[in-house]
């Protein structure tokens, strides 16, 4: 493949894939689990150092196999074929798919904002629950026309990709520095003056709804449990950075430029999101964030800052922040399918490159899937299930790190993972204990999702004895 993304380019795609609707979003939850500013921080905190702990181990693979495929390659050169189809499996069923049609629904949703009659119009289908309507067809079209645009050739992704990553970096900065120069009442000193007390507050009506039945100080393993929950919302936010790597083969000197976009991306991107976190603690009071309106904590600051006009400025951030997420999610996964095609474990089409140099086959495939996962409804579900799977991989791929050096440690590196060994086993203690918290308090988030990735054995197995017939 030709060399046609830069340092730059893709620092702009790690960060643009990071970024999406998560950071907008997710405190709320966090601060309903733990309900005090030091744990909000905390657990983006603990996030941020498992985010570039990762980054940082993920760049000694990047270096050893800098082609297309990223972690996909690095699972297969270290432990097989039937461990990289496993994660292959997951990426297409709903890792990156599911991401796509999350994301993208998103912005659909938030564009109703500007645009009401996309809420107020009825159903274009409706059968009992199951129904279709006008912001997931949005998003579907979304997921086309970014499809479209990069069948075109990586300079057409690439180019929408430096602008909109840039304009929602900017729009970020600036809701940072006028989220401390606009707000008169500052609430940092109330959240705060809990200290490191934990309280919890998840009574819900019988519509689902939470309410506001006064604060439950709570300590020992009901702390525990209320990290493992927060942290699922904090470490979606915090994921895809590794998209970077599926492309490894059309970056410029990608043995030293992947690594130093994983690490520069992950650490700019997990900044922004403490110091939007710093906003919400000095903008809303403690209520204000854990209750804000359908979990709208960014909107809820916004209008503390700018008054109804904040509801606007937000949907339109949200919206430039969704749709360059989605273009960047794109972009790379379709390289993860080619790879894998060409291995002889995904659809052959998926091979061919068209005119432009991009594999236009896997990308259609990549965007229709997406698409039927957007009409199902069930994505949302889907990814919850999936943070579990999401993070054991991670796990798996910085355990190669560490499997390599013991068992081939005069393999050429041309980087070296920094304070090794101290930084793959840092990931790997938080990460082990975040999955043993989910597997012992959150169940419904680790069974699910590990039983989808299992069902890809023996499918992985039926197209391991096609391949062997064919021979």
């Amino acid at each position: 493949m030709e060399k046609k993304l830069k340092l730059w380019d893709a620092v702009m795609i790690v960060m643009g894939s990071m970024i999406g609707s998560g950071i907008f979003i997710v405190s709320a939850d966090i601060m309903r689990n733990l309900g005090s500013g030091y744990w909000l921080i905390i657990v983006w905190l603990i996030t941020a150092v498992m985010t570039v702990a990762a980054a940082i181990s993920y760049g000694e693979l990047s270096a050893m196999f800098p082609k297309a495929g990223g972690q996909y390659t690095y699972i297969t050169e270290i432990f097989g074929k039937p461990m990289g189809f496993l994660y292959g499996w997951g990426m297409f069923t709903v890792i990156q798919t599911g991401t796509i049609a999350a994301v993208a629904v998103a912005f659909g949703k938030f564009t109703a904002y500007l645009v009401p009659a996309l809420n107020d119009a009825a159903p274009i289908f409706q059968s009992g629950e199951f129904k279709i309507t006008w912001i997931q067809i949005l998003a579907i079209f979304v997921i086309l026309f970014l499809t479209f645009i990069n069948t075109k050739g990586v300079e057409s992704g690439k180019i929408l990709q430096n602008i909109f990553t840039s304009s929602k970096v900017i729009a970020l900065l600036a809701l940072i520095i006028l989220g401390f120069v606009l707000i008169k009442q500052s609430n940092w000193s109330s959240n705060m003056s809990f200290g490191f007390d934990a309280f919890n507050n998840l009574a819900k009506d019988d519509k689902g709804n939470f309410l506001k039945l006064g604060w439950q100080q709570i300590t020992g393993t009901t702390i525990l449990s209320g990290i493992a929950a927060a942290m699922v919302g904090s470490v979606f936010s915090s994921v895809a950075w590794e998209n970077v790597t599926f492309i490894s083969g059309e970056i410029e000197n990608p043995k030293k430029n992947v690594v130093k976009a994983m690490i520069l991306g992950t650490s700019a991107v997990m900044l922004l999101y403490l110091l939007v976190n710093f906003v919400y603690l000095n903008a809303l009071d403690r209520d204000s964030i854990a209750f804000a309106a359908n979990d709208r904590v960014a909107v809820a600051a916004a209008e503390k800052m700018f008054g109804n006009a904040g509801t606007v400025i937000i949907a339109i951030l949200v919206m430039i922040s969704t749709f360059g997420c989605v273009n960047g999610i794109v972009l790379a996964g379709a390289r993860v399918f080619q790879t894998m095609a060409k291995d002889g474990l995904f659809l052959k089409p998926a091979i061919e490159n068209n005119k432009n140099g991009v594999p236009e086959k896997s990308l259609w495939m990549q965007g229709i899937w997406a698409s039927l996962l957007c009409l199902s409804g069930q994505y949302g579900d889907l990814l919850d299930m999936i943070s579990f799977v999401i993070v054991l991989f991670y796990m798996i791929t910085v355990f190669g790190v560490i499997y390599l050096r013991i068992k081939k440690p005069d393999l050429e590196r041309g980087y070296k993972t920094f304070l090794y060994p101290f930084t793959p086993i840092l990931y790997l203690l938080i990460g082990t204990g975040f999955c043993i918290l989910l597997f012992i308090y959150k169940p419904q988030y680790t069974w699910p999702g590990l039983g989808l990735i299992l069902l890809g054995l023996p499918v992985y197995f039926l197209i391991n004895r096609r391949n062997r017939e064919k021979l």
